[in-house]
C-alpha cells in the first residue's frame, strides 16, 4: 500500500490552473502516456494510454475512471476501478508569489512501486506546469 504527495509551483493564477485541470479533454496534454480522454456520463472518463509494459510489446489500453470536479476549494479527485485502490486528489492553491499558484497532488494506491510512482507524480506535475503555462501565452 502506498499514499505519495508531491507540490509545484505553477506560474499562472490559481483559477486559470483549475479552469484548464478541471477540463478532462485536457489530460493527455500533460500525462505523457495518454493519447486520449473522454468524459461522459456525469463524472465517468474513458482514457486511453500508451504503454511499454516490460517483457511484452507497446501497445494501446483503454480503461474507466471517474474524475470529480469540485469548483469550491479548486479540487479534483479522481480513481480508477481495479484491484489497486488506484485515487487520487489534485488541489490548487494561491502561491506566494503574486499570480502564481500551488498544485498539490496526493495518490493512494496497493500496488506500490515508491520509486516509480515517484517519478510518475514528478512527470505529471511538471506536464501540467509546462502545459498550463505554455497555453497562458
Amino acid at each position: 500500500m502506498g499514499d505519495y504527495d508531491q507540490s509545484i509551483t505553477v506560474s499562472v493564477p490559481p483559477e486559470r490552473l483549475f479552469a484548464y485541470l478541471a477540463d478532462v479533454k485536457n489530460l493527455p496534454s500533460y500525462l505523457p502516456r495518454l493519447t486520449a480522454a473522454r468524459p461522459h456520463d456525469g463524472d465517468q472518463v474513458t482514457v486511453t494510454a500508451h504503454i511499454d509494459p516490460p517483457g511484452r510489446p507497446e501497445q494501446d489500453v483503454t480503461s474507466e475512471a471517474w474524475i470529480q470536479v469540485l469548483h469550491e476549494g479548486k479540487t479534483l479527485e479522481w480513481g480508477a476501478p481495479g484491484p489497486h485502490d488506484y485515487r487520487g486528489r489534485l488541489h490548487v492553491d494561491a502561491d506566494a508569489a503574486p499570480g502564481a499558484s500551488r498544485l498539490t497532488v496526493e495518490l493512494h494506491t496497493e500496488h506500490a512501486e515508491g520509486p516509480a510512482i515517484d517519478h510518475g507524480l514528478t512527470e505529471a506535475l511538471t506536464g501540467i506546469k509546462n502545459a498550463v503555462e505554455q497555453a497562458d501565452h
